[in-house]
This record gives structure tokens, C-alpha cells and sequence, in this order.
């Protein structure tokens, strides 16, 4: 074999003057096996160009058989032909010639698929040409394109075939490249045809392809929607939880809750709990919130997720007038919490709708302005205890210096800057339950 070699590439001049001559005999007048072992000898040294010059005569004279080599296998000629133009393409640094070489391996495959007929073999062909063209794209003007040319091809010639092969990663880098350039009738052509045989992995693919293909919540909700006859456990969950937030989206609130409800009933935990009392709340419906509110505080995870849920329930008890209740859970909000800004802005807010509350349908009167005074206490704190909402204290109090007593007010009634006084039901009942301390200002 040493010796083949070596007279060979003493041939390879010669040998490219004669093989054109007559390219489908050995060249110099060799047998058969013996061109084919030198060939192979080349090939397996990656000698590309001894291998090119030796090999060349198979693609054109195609023998069936080699006589004395029991092994010999045409289809794999054609196949290390491609490789042997495509490794002289990558050692050349002249673009004329990188494209000279290109060309000779493409002209491989023209002749392959002339040689090799019928769908099962173009089947193959498409696909190793793909191959070919995915390794070397970067050699290619329109490599990239032609990679997708060639697997669309064998898609088309046996559909299912593609569809398993190699776990069906072909299916999956085609219907990619579909969804990446907007081909949206040929992705959902080709996810109708092969999601029924479709293997685990690329169904996966599937369902991600068919989310991307969708422009508008509309579409994308009327497929998940599809979808929840197939799918069960925590994959059903994460599918209901989207539809509840697409049709947010979409301002339909009644299907949105409608689909919370079904989520909540399949899994009553702290984050479908709190999922239906917000589209209550967002609604206006604080009554049916504060259940699920109440019971989203009792699931809450953590000490943000408990304040939040008390926040909001004091909020919902204030919407109802139910003062109480709405002073509990704002105590509650600062008990977890006692940073807590929106807790004592809270706080304020419950009491000042206190007078509100008070004065329905009369005037408001000398003492019902000392309860402003502990509003005020409550709007300093919440400026003390958490700088972010101090803008919001600033104007709240600024609203309500017009209402505080007056000095007229602090002599009629005897106090003395500074002095602490109660607000409780001695004046009037209707502030009984606030029963807090606040400071005279005058």
C-alpha cells in the first residue's frame, strides 16, 4: 500500500493531464482495485488531493463491484467524494478556489442523485446534502438557505421518515427556521401533519412553534384553550394560569375569572387564591375579594405576601365602610412589617374617612377635626419609616392642614400645645372604636 501511495502522488501531475482524457477508466492505466486502494489509502490520510485525483474516475464510470473487494459500496464513494472536495475547500485561502472545490462537491451530489433514483434513495441524498450544506455554510453565499432547501425536500418525500429521524431533530431545526421567517402557513401545515407521531422532544418544539406563530392574545388564547383536553397535572396549571392573564389582557373579566375559578378548584394554593381575588378587586367586587383575600393571607409564603394580603384587605373593608375591619388588617400590615409606608398611609386613610363617616350629613365640627390630628400622626410615620412614600404623605398632609383645628378651636376647648388627648366616643360616639392618643397642635 506504502508503494501504491507513493507511485501515485509521483503520478498526481500526470494523472490530472490523462484522467481528463477519459475520467471514467482508473488513471494511469491502473485496475480498478488498485486505483480504489490508493483512493482509500488517501482518503483514510486525509490526502485530499491525492484522494480527488483517484476518485474521481468511481463518480462518473460507476462501478457496481470492485472485483476482489467483497466490501465495496458506491453510495459511500459519492459520500467521501463530498468530504474530500469540501476538505481541499477549507485549506485553500483563495475565494476562487474554496469555490472551485465547493462546486466540485455539489456536482457530486447532482451526479448522486442522477445515479441513485427513486424517493427512499433522493430521501437520503436530500438529507446529506442538508448536512453538508449545515456543516459548511459558512463556505457558502446562501448556505444557510440552502440547508433548509434541501431538508423541506426529504420533509416532502416521506414526511413521516423525516419526522423520526434522529429523534426528529430535522423536524424540529425545519419548523424553526418556518416560525423564524413568518412561513406561518407552512409551520402549521407541517405541525397538522406530523404532531400525531411527533416524538416527546419535538412536540415540545411543537407547542413552543404554535405559541410563537400566534400575533394576537385572541389566537393564542383560543390555542391554549385547545389544548387543555391533552394535557393534565402541572402542565394543565401553567396552561389555565395563561389563559387567566391573556383574557386580562384582554379585558374580558368574566372569562378571566370564570378560568381562575376552574384553576383554583384544581389547585386551591396561595398564588390561584390570590389570582381570583385580584380580578375581583381590579373589578370593584370587594366583597367576594376579602374571601380569598382571607384566605390567600392565611396561605401567604412569605412576610411580603402576608402584608400585601393585609393591605389589601384593609382597602377592600374600607371600599365597604367597614372601618373596623379595615384598621385590623392595616395593623396587621404593620405588626408584619413596621417599615411599612402604605401601612401608615393606611392607617391615615382609614381615620380620615372616619370623619367622612362621622359627619354624613351635617357639618364638620370642632371636634371632629381632632381626629385630623391623628391622621397627621400616622402620615409623619409613614414619612419616617419609609422614605419612598414620603412624597405622597407631603400631599396628603398638605390636604388636610386646611381641616385641622384652629387655634380658635384649641382655646375654646382649653388645650395646650403639645398636650395628648384621646379620640374616643367622649364627644362623639362615632369615634368610640378609634380610641387612640394624638398630640394638641396649635
Amino acid at each position: 500500500m506504502k508503494f501504491l501511495t507513493l507511485l501515485a502522488a509521483f503520478l498526481v501531475v500526470s494523472s490530472q493531464l490523462t484522467y481528463a482524457q477519459d475520467n471514467t477508466e482508473p488513471p494511469h492505466g491502473m485496475g480498478e482495485l488498485e486505483a480504489y486502494s490508493v483512493f482509500t489509502d488517501a482518503y483514510r490520510s486525509d490526502d485530499f488531493e491525492l484522494a480527488a485525483n483517484f476518485g474521481e474516475w468511481m463518480i462518473h464510470a460507476k462501478p457496481e463491484e470492485i472485483e476482489g473487494h467483497a466490501g465495496f459500496e458506491l453510495s459511500q464513494q459519492f459520500e467521501r467524494m463530498v468530504h474530500i472536495y469540501a476538505g481541499l475547500a477549507e485549506q485553500e485561502s483563495d475565494p476562487s478556489a474554496i469555490s472551485a472545490h465547493l462546486d466540485s462537491a455539489l456536482e457530486v451530489y447532482d451526479e448522486a442523485f442522477k445515479t441513485f433514483t427513486g424517493d427512499e434513495n433522493h430521501f437520503d441524498w436530500y438529507i446529506h446534502k442538508g448536512r453538508f450544506y449545515q456543516e459548511y455554510q459558512d463556505l457558502f453565499d446562501n448556505g444557510f438557505e440552502s440547508v433548509f432547501e434541501n431538508y423541506e425536500k426529504a420533509y416532502e418525500l416521506d414526511p413521516r421518515k423525516y419526522t423520526d429521524l434522529n429523534d426528529g431533530y430535522y423536524a424540529q431545526i425545519l419548523l424553526m427556521n418556518y416560525v423564524s421567517n413568518s412561513e406561518n402557513d407552512k409551520a402549521l401545515a407541517m405541525i397538522d401533519e406530523i404532531e400525531d407521531y411527533a416524538p416527546p422532544e419535538l412536540q415540545n418544539e411543537i407547542d413552543d412553534a404554535r405559541n410563537e406563530l400566534f400575533d394576537s392574545p385572541e389566537e393564542r388564547v383560543e390555542f391554549l384553550e385547545s389544548r387543555l383536553a391533552d394535557v393534565d397535572g402541572e402542565e394543565e396549571e401553567e396552561i389555565l394560569s395563561e389563559i387567566v392573564q391573556l383574557y386580562k389582557e384582554l379585558g374580558d373579566t368574566e372569562r378571566s375569572r370564570q378560568w381562575a375559578h376552574e384553576l383554583y378548584e384544581k389547585n386551591p394554593n396561595y398564588e390561584n387564591t390570590r389570582s381570583i381575588a385580584d380580578i375581583y378587586l381590579s373589578d370593584g367586587q370587594y366583597a367576594d375579594a376579602i374571601d380569598y383575600l382571607s384566605d390567600a393571607l392565611d396561605q401567604s409564603p412569605s412576610e411580603v405576601e402576608q402584608k400585601q394580603a393585609a393591605l389589601d384587605l384593609a382597602d377592600a373593608h374600607q371600599q365597604l365602610d367597614n372601618l373596623q375591619d379595615a384598621r385590623s388588617y392595616a395593623r396587621q400590615a404593620i405588626d408584619i412589617d413596621a417599615e411599612s409606608g402604605e401601612a401608615y398611609l393606611r392607617m391615615a386613610s382609614i381615620y380620615a374617612a372616619a370623619v367622612s363617616e362621622c359627619t354624613s350629613g351635617r357639618d364638620v365640627e370642632r371636634d371632629d377635626r381632632t381626629v385630623y390630628w391623628l391622621v397627621m400622626d400616622y402620615l409623619e410615620q409613614a414619612k419616617e419609616v419609609d422614605s419612598s412614600v414620603a412624597s405622597t404623605a407631603d400631599e396628603r398632609m398638605a390636604s388636610y392642614e386646611p381641616v385641622l383645628p384652629t387655634s380658635e378651636d384649641v382655646f375654646f376647648r382649653d388645650w395646650e400645645d403639645g398636650e395628648e388627648i384621646r379620640i374616643d366616643g367622649t364627644h362623639e360616639e362615632c369615634y368610640s372604636w378609634i380610641d387612640e392618643p394624638t398630640t394638641v397642635r396649635n
